[in-house]
């Protein structure tokens, strides 16, 4: 089979395509076929060896993807050679064939394409885990969502407004704030143009937010903390900017506000059966047109190294997705 493959830290143009030996499934694995694999923030770390958790070497990049299930391992009984299913996989999505823990997949429903099942895992699986879990945000919130144009941001948006949050999001372009309209945002900021403070304060009579879903980091984050109202949550979802900033706890203290982290994939692996209730909770929010990835950009396997670099350079507008 064939496979995008990382010998070495890198770029994506240092990432080859080549044929490898298809893998096998063990105990409580599955062979999956791929139709559709979705790239994540996380793809770009692990290549160049910046994620927390690295994969030995070599490795095919690619967390999340979709597709029919090709073969089972011993001690599987409730998926069949044929369904289609989407999960995450942590590695290994950009091939034409990977091995996944059964309980990591889940069927995919009827009218859902393999591009929208390839984006929903990693996105909306942290989205609502952010805003769910973490932040216990309220019906009549005032959430904030900045990097509202990129994959996560979207999802936040598109949950926040299921939950019954008022949305304000905020991006660096009028395209990507146009794609947050589309999903439901209330009011739009552009804090390319002016600053995100003096915004959030004209927007909410000074109050702030009470809750902000932040994944760009960077110089934008103490803007995100000078824009918090009181006992307001900011969750700490990634750093796209590049840069891990530093906290201004004299902040934390004089809004009486917290700073919460969100690391979706160490919570799923700790609590599956709770991720398992957020799954169906999103499902539903799916089949209720309330919630659908938006597909910015596909590329054949082929492509994978442009895939990567619009992800890296942030042109897209919500989830890229590589399709075998």
């Amino acid at each position: 089979m064939k496979a995008v493959m990382c010998h070495a830290h890198g770029m994506p143009e240092s990432l080859v395509l080549e044929d490898v030996e298809a893998p096998q499934p063990g105990q409580g694995e599955v062979l999956v076929n791929v139709r559709a694999a979705a790239l994540n923030f996380p793809d770009v770390l692990m290549i160049q060896g910046k994620y927390q958790s690295q994969p030995p070497m070599p490795f095919a990049p690619g967390g999340e993807m979709a597709g029919t299930v090709a073969a089972i391992g011993a001690g599987v009984n409730d998926i069949s050679v044929g369904d289609r299913v989407f999960g995450g996989t942590g590695h290994g999505s950009l091939a034409e064939q990977v091995v996944a823990r059964a309980s990591a997949l889940r069927a995919m429903p009827e009218q859902m394409t393999f591009e929208h099942a390839a984006g929903i895992s990693t996105t909306y699986g942290t989205s609502y885990y952010a805003l769910k879990q973490r932040a216990a945000l309220q019906p009549g919130e005032t959430l904030l969502v900045t990097g509202a144009g990129g994959g996560v941001g979207l999802a936040a948006v598109e949950l926040g407004k299921a939950m019954g949050a008022r949305v304000i999001a905020a991006a660096s372009s009028d395209d990507k704030l146009e794609a947050a309209s589309a999903s439901g945002a209330d009011e739009l900021i552009n804090y390319a143009q002016s600053g995100l403070k003096e915004q959030m304060k004209a927007l909410t009579g000074g109050k702030g937010a009470d809750v902000i879903y932040d994944p760009v980091g960077g110089d934008l984050f103490d803007e995100c903390m000078r824009s918090i109202g009181w006992y307001g949550r900011v969750l700490v979802i990634g750093f796209a900017a590049g840069d891990i900033p530093r906290l201004p706890t004299n902040l934390v203290l004089l809004k009486s506000c917290q700073v919460v982290g969100v690391f979706y994939g160490a919570w799923a692996a700790r609590e599956p059966a709770e991720n398992n209730v957020n799954f169906r909770e999103i499902l539903d929010f799916y089949a209720q047109g309330k919630v659908a990835p938006r597909i910015g950009a596909t590329y054949p396997l082929a492509g994978y190294a442009e895939a990567m670099r619009d992800l890296m350079e942030r042109r897209a507008i919500g989830k890229i997705v590589v399709t075998v």
